[in-house]
């Protein structure tokens, strides 16, 4: 049954958009990973699990938020495989940190993506969701996780740094 609503929402960035939620989906569930290896009792670092947690439930809303907007302009949220990390344990806090934050740029590159190929469309409503919705947040994300990487790099292979570090987190 075709939508109602449906008007000026070119089906490529239907298809796109889409797509962009499958990798939110990804992100959470890496997020997600994160946080309950650090939560485990012979790793027991309790800020960094619930930081990656709060990543995790980020990306879903992000997800939700996407869907929403989907339904909203008449198209179909199709979702398709989660797949899984490609890890699932870090051995130390800095690797933990650093997945996220290759993950975040994986995001950020792909929604940069996502907004090239909607600009092609000429929707500037689909434009103006992702620029308030997910672009600023990516790059403010990026940063902060790029300051841990090189706090955790400071702080060295002692135990003793990275206590400190995640007791701040909490």
């Amino acid at each position: 049954m075709a939508s109602s609503v449906r008007h000026n929402y070119h089906e490529d960035n239907e298809a796109a958009l889409n797509k962009y939620i499958n990798l939110e989906l990804h992100a959470s569930y890496v997020f997600l990973a994160l946080s309950y290896h650090f939560d485990r009792d012979d790793v027991a670092l309790p800020g960094l699990s619930k930081l990656f947690r709060g990543y995790s439930d980020f990306e879903l809303v992000n997800a939700h938020k996407l869907m929403k907007y989907q339904n909203q302009r008449g198209g179909r949220v199709v979702l398709h495989d989660v797949f899984p990390p490609s890890k699932q344990e870090w051995d130390k806090g800095l690797e933990g940190i650093q997945t996220a934050l290759d993950l975040k740029k994986e995001l950020n590159e792909a929604l940069l993506n996502l907004h090239g190929k909607v600009s092609e469309t000429n929707d500037p409503h689909v434009l103006h969701f992702l620029d308030d919705n997910f672009i600023n947040e990516h790059v403010e994300t990026i940063k902060k996780l790029g300051d841990m990487v090189t706090q955790l790099q400071r702080a060295g292979d002692g135990h003793l740094g990275l206590h400190i570090f995640d007791k701040d987190l909490l």
